[in-house]
C-alpha cells in the first residue's frame, strides 16, 4: 500500500466527516451557498437538503475508513463535489472544492477493484 495515498484516504475521511458534523450543526448557514437558481429547484426545505447533505457526507468519510467501500467513497465524493461546484457557483473557496474533487477522484482510481476493469 503506497503510504502518501494512505494519507489522502485519511485526510479525505477526516475533512468529509468533519464537514458533515459541521453542516448538520448549522444547515440553515450552509443552505446559504447554494445560488438562488439552484435553490428554486429544490421542492424540500434547504434545511432539509443540507441534512440530507450532512449525512452524505458523514457516510461518505466513512467509507473512506472502509477497505472494500473506499472506491465507492471515492466516486460518491466526487459526484457530490461536482454537485456542489455546480450549484454553488465560483466563490473564494472553488479552488479548494477542485482540489478535493481531484483528490476524491485519484482514491477512486486508486482503490477501484481490480475485477471491475
Amino acid at each position: 500500500m503506497n503510504k502518501s495515498i494512505l494519507i489522502l484516504r485519511w485526510g479525505l475521511a477526516i475533512t468529509f466527516l468533519w464537514i458533515g458534523f459541521m453542516i448538520w450543526q448549522n444547515p440553515e448557514a450552509w443552505g446559504g451557498y447554494i445560488k438562488p437558481w439552484a435553490a428554486d429547484l429544490i421542492p424540500v426545505p434547504i434545511e432539509q437538503v443540507m441534512k440530507a447533505t450532512a449525512v452524505l457526507d458523514i457516510v461518505i468519510g466513512l467509507m473512506f475508513l472502509v477497505g472494500p467501500l473506499v472506491w465507492i467513497g471515492g466516486i460518491l465524493g466526487a459526484l457530490h463535489l461536482a454537485v456542489v461546484l455546480v450549484t454553488s457557483g465560483i466563490t473564494d473557496i472553488t479552488v479548494r472544492d477542485i482540489g478535493l474533487l481531484a483528490a476524491t477522484l485519484s482514491i477512486a482510481v486508486n482503490y477501484w477493484p481490480q475485477d471491475r476493469k
